[in-house]
């Protein structure tokens, strides 16, 4: 048997158009446009501008970050990375990073926040919760992003923006003005370059709203326990944890709803603990303070002529469930590959709709679960009856793992057609002869494994890596990956395989290249 053979040949140099011609057409092509500066500007550096900036730099995109804030939020709020993000970092070369800056917790109890545990034998390497503070996170992926090559420019805000045939001018707030051949808009919830474009974002308004803080209090530990069991069955939407020593995450119910912009003050959270649990347990010295609603919207397009969106962007929910920042990172995931293949000229030619095709019905899932997750908090009867039922299935493991493969996004799968259940799917991070697939997957690229080892990627080598090893943990002979990890192609016809080549990376370098069948 031979030992697995992996080819990982350096990307090719496609010719594209010389920017600098750009500003030198003819008057009425447009002789008052400055030359194309950038591939792509990105407005936004929060946690999807900076992974889809990297993923551009992989292959050689020229990328500018533009965010608007000068310096790093002031307070420290923990997310957490669910399995589907960990294994995005893995794929990268990134979880190293993560985890010794995170803190690992089991992937259980996110539905509802209803206390199961996660079922046994989770599809991934990683089946756990990362909880980590957001600047860290943020600081980790614009690092990785800048160490790539990636400019990030901060204190820049996008003022406006006007797109035409071969690029898009963008007019920044001091007045400065920048040409690309795209922009995506990462610019949040409140999007400028969402709103310029005028791309609705139907959905519902926030009716409910939520304080959310870390801060020390001036009562015993058993004090608060006593209370909060009490108050907790009555009010899902209230807790008071441990969050480290000494300093407490609480979690109240706002009086109203109010301008998100403004953050909440301690005497707003005193006044609404007092109002809910009765004693404001001496809370102060506070970490850092906010406030979140309900408003649950989604971008009627994720793309219009030469600008997209991403993240927060083309989609707002409840944090319920912590699945906001990971569905911007796998957005920017998705993203990534497919706009630098449209920039570096060999995509072809409806791979960049598929962004929207594929994304945009993972983020109505998400906000369909959100919106049901809400309601299961309600206090009303009929929500808790619905919630007492909900609790005694997912006592069943097929529903348990339902819900928990939905909020971690393991389960997604893509639409590519008819054909074997892996088909459209993530494939986790199984071991090969060289140690493990993610590791493989550092650069971005596709990959063919094939465990026949008679395959060949033949003029597609520039764009997707090869490994013969007929000793990989995988139930089938061969199976093409997409540089985000998931499976486009099974099988172990040759024919077939180009055929799929071609879908997903468009013609091959060399037509003429021979090929064995």
């Amino acid at each position: 048997m031979r030992s697995p053979q992996f080819t990982a040949e350096p990307s090719a140099t496609h010719t594209v158009e010389c920017d600098s011609t750009v500003g030198d057409v003819s008057p009425a092509s447009g002789a008052d446009r400055a030359p194309l500066m950038f591939d792509v500007i990105i407005a936004g550096c929060g946690p999807t501008g900076a992974m889809l900036a990297a993923e551009l730099r992989l292959h050689d995109v020229r990328v500018l970050v533009l965010e608007k804030e000068t310096e790093p939020v002031s307070f420290v709020r923990i997310v957490g990375l669910h399995i589907r993000s960990i294994e995005l970092m893995a794929m990268r070369g990134l979880l190293e990073r993560v985890l010794e800056r995170g803190r690992q917790r089991p992937a259980g109890g996110f539905f509802a926040a209803i206390d199961k545990p996660a079922p046994e034998g989770l599809d991934s390497a990683h089946a756990y919760l990362l909880g980590i503070p957001q600047p860290v996170i943020v600081h980790l992926l614009e690092e990785h992003a800048t160490e790539l090559g990636a400019q990030v420019r901060h204190g820049c805000a996008v003022a406006d923006f006007e797109q035409d045939g071969e690029g898009v001018t963008v007019d920044l707030a001091d007045g400065e003005k920048l040409r690309s051949r795209y922009l995506v808009g990462c610019d949040g919830g409140r999007s400028t370059v969402r709103k310029l474009l005028g791309v609705g974002f139907p959905g519902e308004p926030a009716r409910t709203e939520t304080l959310m803080g870390e801060m020390e209090v001036g009562v015993p530990q058993e004090e608060i326990a006593a209370r909060v069991s009490e108050i907790g069955e009555a009010d899902r939407r209230f807790s008071v944890r441990p969050a480290g020593v000494g300093v407490y995450r609480v979690v109240v119910p706002a009086a109203g709803v109010s301008d998100r912009a403004e953050p909440p003050t301690l005497e707003d959270f005193k006044r609404q603990l007092r109002t809910v649990a009765g004693t404001d347990f001496g809370v102060h010295s506070p970490r850092w303070l906010s406030r979140f609603g309900d408003a649950t919207r989604l971008a009627e397009h994720y793309r219009v002529g030469r600008v997209l969106l991403a993240g927060d962007a083309a989609h707002v929910h409840p944090p319920i469930g912590g699945q906001g920042l990971n569905l911007g990172v796998q957005d920017a995931f998705n993203l990534g590959w497919k706009l630098a293949a449209q920039i570096r000229g060999w995509a072809p030619e409806t791979l960049l709709d598929t962004y929207q095709a594929e994304r945009r019905p993972v983020a109505e899932d998400v906000l369909d679960n959100t919106r049901a997750q809400m309601e299961l908090l309600s206090t009303e009867p009929g929500p808790q009856a619905v919630r007492r039922l909900l609790t005694e299935l997912m006592d069943f493991d097929e529903v348990n793992r339902h819900l928990i493969e939905k909020i971690t996004a393991i389960g997604i799968r893509y639409d590519f057609g008819a054909g074997p259940d892996l088909l459209g799917r993530r494939l986790r991070d199984i071991e090969v002869g060289h140690g493990h697939l993610y590791g493989l997957l550092h650069r971005g690229r596709g990959l063919l494994l094939d465990r026949t080892e008679r395959l060949t990627v033949g003029g597609w080598s520039d764009r997707v890596d090869y490994l013969g090893d007929p000793t990989a943990a995988l139930e089938a002979p061969c199976v093409l990956l997409r540089p985000d990890g998931h499976v486009a192609w099974i099988g172990d016809d040759q024919r077939d395989l180009d055929d799929h080549l071609s879908r997903w990376f468009g013609k091959p370098a060399n037509s003429h290249e021979k090929r064995r069948y």
